[in-house]
């Protein structure tokens, strides 16, 4: 599947840039002969079936992960902002012996129970010259429903769990994206997100490839890379997270110009607020396409496009993907209800790795697995997200969602960023703590911000707590992570 459409990429046009980053540039043909080259060294590294890989987004990670798969293994990406005794739990989960990462890792991968294996040093460029000679390497004999990837969550909500996804989940999520989204042939994509996030892996990594369209990788993201990149190659797609979004609206050097040529601004990851829209529309002039879905989901369930779009929403759900909203008895509500976001599809992964009782849990006899969210479907199949189930507080016997406090905080004009979690409380069970960061240049107090909330919300909901910080503990992707947040509350005690 994937290598098919590397090769007919190449068969198609050569000699058009697939990948670009800082350091440099591939065509089809270059990276398909690198993919080819570097297959050679995979398959004589290791006998397991499972090989690392190590490195940020680039042109080197987009050739090892198809190396990976055409050597008929199964590609774990690793998150290298873990530290080492994390990543070793990882690695040590998914039975890796073997990593390829680049020498800017040592001091990582020196304390890591696998062997490492630098690009820098293997001689590709001797091996690619080798390959000329000799036919291409055939292509491995796939059944679509092996594991192609093992894709560790990145642990916001606790330890990793390795999610294993096949070939036809991922295959069969890129080719629904490129239909829902329209690609174009003259699309180029910006990529800002790690490639160990399977938004970053099937966004960046599968999707452009598959269609034969040239990706663009920043490494590291910073609003000044994106505005450099924009104005450099003009790209027309970029997926990011709201956070990324938000990041670049702050970015004094960001104009108008700068995303002129942007069509597809895509958001996904955690909830967009309307704020963050509202500003990207009235200062770039560019509406953001919001989607949802889960790693478990390989991993777009729904997304809006400018054919198909409700501001509120994550959109209606791809082809091939179904998606009901269900009561605790697992039963279909109706339109405008609030339930569990349960879906069924290609895209639903074959099961959390060794984890079988975990797995079972989620995904029925019938093939539904359960996200966890909280949401509604309206006449129009349009989705939103109400709240997370592991989230949603019960204040007084009331059923409240963090996101809906939230959102009326993102209104205050003040106000840049808002977390909201639970806390034990007495008399009431449970109360809701907010945490905020404020926008460049402005004040607020505690009390000017729960009076503020006071005047949209019932009272069981306003936070008994604002607090003000400069930043949040954040994920891989910028996604702010609420466990850490309770945990700096335990720790701060009553």
């Amino acid at each position: 599947m994937f290598i098919d459409a590397l090769l007919e990429a190449n068969r198609k046009a050569p000699d058009r840039e697939a990948v670009r980053d800082p350091l440099r540039n591939l065509t089809f043909s270059q990276l398909t002969a690198f993919a080819g080259a570097l297959r050679h060294f995979i398959q004589k590294a290791t006998e397991r079936p499972n090989v690392g890989i190590l490195l940020p987004g680039s042109a080197a990670f987009v050739g090892t992960f198809y190396a990976t798969l055409w050597a008929n293994k199964v590609a774990v990406p690793l998150n290298f902002l873990l530290n080492p005794e994390e990543l070793s739990d990882i690695i040590r989960d998914a039975e890796i012996d073997t990593i390829f990462s680049i020498h800017h890792f040592d001091k990582l991968t020196e304390h890591l129970p696998a062997r490492t294996i630098h690009l820098e040093d293997l001689p590709i460029k001797r091996r690619i010259i080798i390959s000329k000679l000799r036919p291409k390497p055939p292509i491995p004999g796939i059944n679509p429903n092996d594991m192609a990837v093992l894709l560790y969550t990145s642990g916001t909500s606790g330890a990793c769990k390795g999610v294993e996804l096949s070939h036809r989940n991922l295959h069969g999520n890129s080719t629904a994206i490129i239909e829902a989204a329209a690609l174009r042939d003259d699309d180029r994509f910006l990529c800002v997100l790690p490639p160990f996030h399977v938004f970053g892996l099937t966004g960046n990594v599968i999707t452009p490839i598959i269609r034969g369209l040239s990706a663009h990788f920043i490494p590291r993201f910073s609003p000044q890379a994106v505005i450099k990149a924009m104005d450099e190659t003009r790209p027309t797609v970029m997926l990011a997270i709201p956070s990324m979004y938000n990041a670049i609206l702050r970015a004094k050097s960001a104009h108008p110009q700068t995303f002129e040529s942007l069509r597809l601004p895509i958001s996904g990851g955690e909830p967009l607020s309307t704020t963050v829209a509202d500003r990207f529309r009235e200062k770039f002039h560019k509406e953001i396409y919001e989607g949802y879905g889960l790693t478990e989901t390989s991993p777009v369930i729904t997304l809006n496009t400018p054919d198909a779009h409700r501001a509120g929403s994550v959109g209606r759900p791809l082809r091939n993907v179904e998606v009901e909203i269900m009561d605790e008895d697992k039963k279909p509500l109706p339109d405008g209800e609030n339930g569990e976001i349960c879906t069924r599809g290609s895209g639903v992964m074959l099961g959390y790795h060794n984890r079988p009782e975990e797995t079972r849990a989620v995904i029925d006899q019938d093939g539904w697995f359960a996200t966890g969210d909280i949401g509604q479907r309206d006449s129009d199949g349009f989705i939103k997200i109400t709240g997370r189930k592991k989230e949603m507080l019960i204040v007084g016997g009331e059923n409240v969602f963090p996101s809906e406090i939230e959102s009326v905080l993102l209104k205050h004009p003040a106000v840049d960023e808002a977390a909201v979690i639970g806390t034990s409380d007495p008399s009431r069970g449970e109360v809701p703590i907010a945490w905020i960061t404020l926008k460049s240049g402005a004040q607020a107090t505690e009390m000017e911000i729960r009076s503020h909330a006071k005047s949209a919300l019932a009272g069981y909901k306003v936070p008994r707590q604002v607090k003000i910080v400069e930043d949040f503990p954040r994920g891989p992707t910028g996604k702010i992570l609420k466990r850490d947040l309770r945990s700096l509350l335990e720790s701060q005690g009553p």
